[in-house]
């Protein structure tokens, strides 16, 4: 691990982010930075807030907890994502990180972990797909996946 890859370094760019950026939350990361906190903080959580219908057709990070912000198929909020992540994720000190496709329902998800009493909610910046790209296409530019981190589909 590199200098600026230590847990500290990483935790303290992403609050730096967080400022920069005027977020509610802890901070913001990147998905590279996200993977090496699951692997060095031991009660590290990263939870995909995507929908069911993501995690089966699209692919899930092993290890992560599966939670859904919005279900499917309608699309609405899940009115019990708070009492789903209580249930599933120890409030402690260690970082809890949001992902979804793109980053945006992962930043809500943040905000309302923060609400709800995590101290260390962190948004990964780029989501499991990323932006699209020219063609309109995703997986191209950014995120998990582009980023050759691991991930399963099915």
């Amino acid at each position: 691990m590199m200098k600026g890859d230590s847990v500290e370094g990483i935790l303290a760019q992403a609050q730096e982010r967080a400022k920069a950026m005027n977020l509610p939350y802890a901070g913001a990361l990147l998905p590279r930075e996200a993977h090496v906190l699951m692997q060095n903080v031991p009660e590290a959580k990263l939870v995909d807030v995507r929908t069911q219908a993501e995690w089966d057709y699209v692919g899930h990070i092993p290890e992560s907890v599966l939670i859904e912000w919005n279900t499917y198929p309608s699309g609405e909020r899940n009115p019990r994502f708070v009492e789903h992540l209580q249930a599933r994720v120890a409030k402690t000190k260690a970082p809890v990180m949001f992902l979804c496709r793109s980053g945006a329902r992962s930043h809500h998800a943040a905000v309302a972990a923060t609400r709800a009493g995590y101290p260390n909610s962190y948004n990964v910046l780029e989501g499991f797909e990323g932006e699209k790209d020219p063609q309109g296409h995703r997986g191209t530019v950014g995120g998990w996946r582009f980023a050759g981190l691991p991930w399963v589909q099915g």
